[in-house]
């Protein structure tokens, strides 16, 4: 019988040999035997995380810090597997207890620093990544982890210079690179961040992050031809990776521009609610490819909007598509037809309006709306947990104030009940409240189709006055403004009926806003003159 000692010995062979199921046996067979062996309970954990099996990952930390209470590796690995699964409170406290048993160590600073920047506490997280470089100031991976962050402040001139510093230390690294490229882009550095962007895909031309950014570069400027396929590393996350291989053998496969005459292909949604009103256009285009039949997936608060959509034989949600998803010889995402329909800015598909809106949900809000005037919907938020959120997103109705200066004009707010309007002091802040009582986007179509004129800010809103046709001011962040609405233009390609109105430079609203009462005093102005 082997030995404790020969048995941890090939369990270690295993897990270098890239076995790490076989290698969870044999140190379970060891553990029967010696179950305080630490070094076989670190094999297990190891192993399993390499499985991305996280309960015995996690039974092997815990297993090993109560032989070694004291072991700075037990606590930095759970740690790391506690992030992973958005434990992080726990994780924090595994942080800095490495911190505290190896004080010199600056990957547990830097960790917890980037733990910390996750949840928005940016001041001690920035702490964290100087103590971290103070500690190892050769690290260009704490170098990027700062410049991240010192971005994110506002430290623009900061944070370039730890990302070129970055590049010094490991020139050969494409990530470095990539990043330094993001935030060149966000500052409107146009042709340096391509720069950098090439620079990343000559090291690593399969590179996930600059690839995309590219792409987004390059159909900001309207260079589609070169955008489109670049943007198609959406699939090059690992969760799409692992799901496309989970999938190789299934019937229903990717579809990548093969002729559709005869086929099935299923369309599913991605990303946010807006992505799925603009991209939903193609489906006419789709359908007069002639496959056999055209499925439109997604998600529940769009199915009675996009009813109204021609093209789609049939309409599911998410949860209805699964049991027939491999009924079907393709499926597609919708951001990934423009590729195959070869669209540039003068070819862009979609009549508007290409959606519309029920006369008898439009017969439900009628007598909710203001009777005279001009009727301007506002929405002043989008979705909190867009990753730009903080920088698209008016903190308040209180910026939108000066609009009530206009006389003639009718408010109504849309704004879905993510936090609802504040109190207005003064009586002549009138506002028709319309958007809390909404209980889908074929609600908020009715009300928007009955309106003179939609003014919010990037969101999903924005999409749906612009497929419904509807007059739109859209105002626009400086700092990392959606590549679909263009570089330096006030108008949009996609959507005729809008007008984009563009903060000058980092959070300040207060100029594009004063446009748009200019705009609007002149628009109601022309109304009272026509009678």
């Amino acid at each position: 019988m082997p030995s404790i000692d020969q048995i941890f010995e090939h369990a270690l062979s295993l897990q270098q040999q890239g076995q790490p199921a076989l290698a969870i046996d044999i140190a379970r067979s060891g553990l029967a035997i010696a179950p305080e062996h630490a070094g076989l309970w670190q094999c297990v954990a190891e192993c399993a995380s390499d499985r991305q099996d996280y309960t015995l990952a996690e039974q092997g930390w815990r297993q090993l810090l109560a032989l070694q209470p004291d072991s700075a590796l037990g606590h930095h690995h759970l740690a790391g597997l506690l992030v992973q699964q958005q434990r992080h409170a726990e994780a924090e406290a595994c942080y800095r207890r490495v911190i505290a048993l190896a004080p010199g160590d600056a990957a547990p600073l830097t960790n917890l620093g980037l733990l910390l920047a996750s949840q928005r506490r940016d001041e001690e997280a920035e702490q964290l990544q100087q103590a971290a470089l103070a500690l190892y100031p050769h690290s260009a991976q704490i170098h990027g982890n700062l410049a991240e962050l010192l971005a994110r402040r506002g430290s623009y001139a900061a944070a370039e210079a730890h990302y070129r510093e970055a590049i010094r230390l490991a020139p050969q690294t494409a990530a470095n690179h990539a990043n330094l490229g993001v935030l060149l882009h966000d500052l409107g550095r146009q042709q340096q961040a391509e720069a950098c962007f090439r620079a990343a895909l000559r090291l690593r031309a399969d590179h996930p992050q600059a690839r995309m950014n590219l792409g987004q570069l390059l159909l900001a400027q309207g260079r589609f031809d070169e955008g489109w396929p670049h943007h198609e590393a959406r699939y090059d996350t690992p969760a799409m990776q692992a799901w496309l291989r989970q999938r190789a053998a299934a019937p229903c496969q990717p579809w990548r521009g093969e002729p559709l005459a005869g086929k099935r292909l299923l369309v599913l949604p991605e990303q946010g609610y807006g992505d799925d009103i603009q991209f939903c256009r193609y489906l006419p285009w789709l359908k007069a490819q002639a496959p056999a039949w055209l499925t439109l997936v997604c998600r529940t608060p769009l199915k009675p909007l996009l009813a109204t959509l021609q093209g789609p034989d049939a309409l599911f949600t998410r949860d209805e598509a699964l049991s027939v998803i491999d009924d079907y010889d393709y499926w597609v995402y919708p951001l990934s037809v423009p590729l195959y329909h070869h669209t540039r800015l003068d070819s862009i598909p979609g009549t508007q309006p290409y959606l519309g809106a029920t006369e008898e949900r439009r017969a439900q809000w009628q007598t909710r709306l203001p009777a005279g005037g001009l009727r301007v919907g506002l929405a002043w938020q989008g979705n909190p947990a867009h990753a730009n959120d903080r920088e698209r997103s008016l903190p308040d109705l209180m910026p939108l104030t000066p609009l009530w200066t206009v006389p003639g004009v009718q408010f109504v707010s849309l704004q879905m009940p993510r936090e609802p309007a504040p109190p207005l002091a003064m009586p002549e802040f009138a506002l028709t409240d319309l958007g809390s009582s909404v209980a889908d986007f074929a609600d908020l179509a009715a009300i928007i189709s009955q309106l003179d004129l939609v003014i919010c800010v990037d969101t999903a809103i924005a999409h749906l006055a612009g497929a419904l046709g509807v007059p739109g001011w859209v105002l626009l962040p400086a700092y990392k403004t959606d590549w679909r609405w263009l570089h330096g233009r006030s108008d949009s390609p996609w959507y005729p009926s809008l007008r984009l109105f563009r903060q000058p430079q980092r959070g300040d609203w207060d100029t594009p806003i004063a446009e748009v009462v200019q705009a609007l005093a002149a628009l109601a102005a022309r109304r009272a003159a026509a009678g």
